[in-house]
């Protein structure tokens, strides 16, 4: 499946559902800094796309950028909240709840 994406946007082909879903199975192979990258694009070219700003928020925070990770949260419950994706917004609050939990106690 992710070589098919890589392909695809190897030929030129690049929306946010392409970036998402590499991000995605990168996420979920324990690579989130890679995964980052695309979930970055995902929501560059879908502003509104929670479910990218969620998954975007969680993989930098777990490779160890927190100060962006807490960024990217904090703006994805903004965008959740607009859309009324309360579900995500939620999500996202407890993820960034953990992230400062984390950064405080490597303070």
């Amino acid at each position: 499946m992710k070589d098919q994406l890589e392909k695809m946007l190897a030929a030129g082909e690049d929306n946010a559902l392409l970036r998402f879903s590499l991000g995605e199975l990168l996420y979920k192979e324990g690579r989130p800094a890679e995964a980052a990258v695309h979930l970055g694009e995902a929501v560059a070219h879908d502003p509104d796309y929670s479910a990218a700003w969620k998954l975007y928020g969680r993989a930098l925070v777990e490779s160890g950028d927190l100060v962006a990770g807490l960024d990217v949260l904090e703006h994805g419950i903004t965008v959740a909240e607009a859309r009324g994706d309360n579900q995500a917004a939620r999500e996202m609050q407890v993820f960034a709840k953990r992230a400062r939990k984390q950064q405080t106690a490597g303070d």
